[in-house]
């Protein structure tokens, strides 16, 4: 007789894969967790926020991208769910939403138990970092349209926010400053061209060890995505910001433009950021137009926040003298990369649309 594993689904081995990520996604919950797991879908209770005066949900969903080829070419698996997390969480802070919970979607075409733990453990260490729990997911084991070795993934966050004091944008006007906050590296964008650059054009051995690095490419081009939700809810607490912009596809030329009313442009200095070393690597090489770098990748600032210009001082000293815990959550080497640096990046004008690079 035929069986389910026979055409490359074993449901066992699922099985024993959802026993060894259970204690990683219950080590996520928090009050509001409605359940177990196992349940057709995941319970989560609003009761902590009835005190708000109109309360609104505010969702997000992204994925990792071609990110996951350099992964999967490294067998290096424990630090893309920490991306999943955080391309879903930093869209919802952009708004001021607190996020609450996080479903992932896991595509396969080989299910191995081991390398659903190390996925789902950077998912569960992402839910950590941003304060969300992590009430379910689907992993779906699907040969013939997923080679052996590959997998992609997709995650879906909701969050709430009070609707009066949801981020919106609309009172930014001309002279207000653009508050940049460091990235840790290339984050979860662009990675087509990444390969372009180093695989196709450049050569470049994932296992190479680059001294400016610190570390081997692959391991600098799988640098976690910084999570900013603890820190821009600390800010939102005690300073008047007016828009956040997460830099993602499109880099500082067109996500900050999102959140501006028309009619305004942006000057943006592009030598008042120290940048990380993957991106003096890629200038060094010369071979990418300036605008087109800064319209590809976040070029060392993963999120922007616009302010008065007389709150800016306050706004960059705060970020610079707060203590952040996300290094906890990874590789020593990486540590440093996910420091919070602030830095005045530019202003608001009205001479002109879009983004000059000054």
């Amino acid at each position: 007789m035929l069986t389910y594993k026979e055409s490359g689904v074993d449901i066992d081995e699922g099985n024993r894969a959802v026993d060894l990520i259970k204690g990683k996604i219950k080590g996520t919950y928090d009050g509001n967790v409605v359940g177990d797991l196992g349940n057709f879908s995941g319970l989560y209770s609003l009761k902590d926020f009835v005190g708000m005066k109109e309360p609104v949900l505010l969702a997000s969903t992204d994925g990792v991208g071609t990110k996951l080829k350099i992964a999967q070419m490294m067998d290096k698996h424990d630090t893309v769910g920490i991306d999943l997390v955080a391309m879903c969480v930093n869209d919802l802070i952009c708004q001021g939403a607190k996020p609450l919970f996080f479903l992932d979607y896991i595509a396969l075409g080989k299910l191995v138990p081991e390398h659903i733990e190390k996925i789902v453990g950077g998912i569960a260490d992402g839910c950590k970092m941003s304060g969300c729990a992590l009430i379910g997911g689907e992993t779906a084991e699907m040969p013939g349209m997923y080679g052996e070795d590959d997998y992609d993934l997709a995650g879906f966050s909701v969050g709430i926010a009070d609707k009066e004091k949801i981020v919106s944008g609309n009172n930014v006007k001309s002279g207000d400053v653009l508050v940049g906050i460091s990235s840790s590296g290339v984050h979860s964008n662009g990675f087509s061209f990444i390969r372009k650059i180093f695989l196709e054009t450049y050569n470049y051995k994932m296992d190479l060890y680059v001294e400016d690095l610190g570390m081997t490419v692959g391991e600098a081009l799988l640098t976690p995505t910084k999570i900013y939700v603890k820190l821009a809810l600390d800010v939102l607490a005690k300073h008047d910001i007016k828009a956040i912009a997460h830099i993602t596809g499109g880099g500082l030329i067109e996500n900050i433009t999102r959140d501006i009313p028309k009619g305004l442009g942006l000057d943006i200095n592009k030598n008042s950021w120290e940048k990380p070393p993957i991106f003096k690597m890629i200038e060094g090489f010369n071979a990418v137009d300036e605008r087109e770098l800064h319209k590809s990748f976040n070029m060392g600032i993963g999120l922007v926040l616009i302010v008065d210009k007389e709150n800016a001082d306050d706004v960059v000293n705060f970020i610079n003298n707060r203590e952040n815990d996300n290094a906890a959550y990874v590789d020593k080497k990486y540590s440093e990369l996910l420091d919070d640096k602030a830095y005045i990046i530019g202003e608001v004008v009205d001479s002109h649309e879009g983004v000059e690079l000054c």
